[in-house]
């Protein structure tokens, strides 16, 4: 018959401090994720759906935005270049909508040939 192992019974007098160690790991664990939920429902998200580099000088960056009961946003949107160094930003309003989720596309100059765009912030 193979041999069974066993936990450690905790010491006489110990056992309190396993229930309030217990107990307070849960408690810790519900209030991270309370703050983590609370900071981020209500608020604004956005995805990047695409870009294209459009000459030297433009980019066009198409991204979707959720924002709550469909207030109007402004979104920061970025062209970088090769080494990632920011070549074109403009700041576009999202007008409001009884839709929560819209999709837009924006055109932005660049001062030299980007090879990606991307939304950086919506607020």
């Amino acid at each position: 018959m193979p041999s069974r192992t066993t936990l450690p019974r905790p010491a006489p007098g110990q056992r309190k401090w396993w229930v309030v160690g217990t107990l307070g790991i849960l408690a810790g664990t519900a209030l991270a994720v309370w703050f983590g939920l609370s900071a981020t429902l209500g608020q604004p998200s956005w995805q990047t759906l695409g870009y294209k580099v459009v000459s030297d000088q433009q980019v066009r960056v198409d991204w979707q935005v959720t924002r709550p009961g469909g207030a109007a946003l402004t979104c920061t949107i970025e062209a970088l270049a090769r080494d990632f160094s920011p070549v074109g930003t403009a700041r576009v309003t999202v007008a409001a909508s009884p839709d929560e989720t819209t999709n837009e596309s924006a055109t932005l100059r660049t001062t030299s040939r980007a090879v990606t765009g991307q939304v950086k912030t919506c607020s």
